[in-house]
């Protein structure tokens, strides 16, 4: 075997391991008999009833249209100073009318040196994009934004 297929074989397994991982703990979150979700019931999962307040310190980057749901960008970027006293545990996207309103889940710690995430989710229609952010003091802060899905471009 050659030395980059090897490399690439252990990094398509250690992919597989991270993204079966977080799929595990969302699915334990998840009703019996289904993989639904709502909005309320994962905040309240995620939060465990904790006040959740409206920030600026956290920026929700989202496109005010999209033209195709399957693939829609978007980026958190929490405004902290990431030091083992004061730094992001926890990076939440979510969406209020999807099935399943949880589309991703990061866990960080101090040495990640920013409290940022970028990913894309699919949106099964015109619906909020929140992003729910878990301080290390044990606070929540919450950024959310409407993005509109037309087909093929045609508002």
């Amino acid at each position: 075997m050659k030395r980059r297929n090897f490399l690439k074989s252990i990094c398509a397994v250690t992919a597989v391991a991270a993204v079966t991982s977080p799929s595990a703990l969302l699915a334990k979150d998840a009703p019996k008999g289904g993989n639904a979700i709502t909005y309320d019931a994962a905040v309240s999962a995620i939060t465990g009833g904790k006040a959740v307040s409206d920030s600026d310190k956290v920026s929700l980057t989202v496109p005010e249209i999209a033209e195709n749901g399957a693939v829609v960008p978007v980026k958190v970027n929490v405004e902290s100073p990431m030091t083992e006293a004061d730094h992001v545990k926890a990076i939440h996207v979510l969406t209020t009318k999807n099935g399943n309103a949880r589309c991703a889940d990061v866990m960080l710690t101090p040495m990640n040196g920013k409290g940022y995430f970028a990913t894309r989710v699919k949106l099964g229609g015109t619906q909020d994009v929140v992003a729910l952010v878990e301080m290390s003091d044990g606070s929540f802060l919450r950024a959310a934004k409407p993005v509109k899905v037309t087909i093929g471009g045609c508002g």
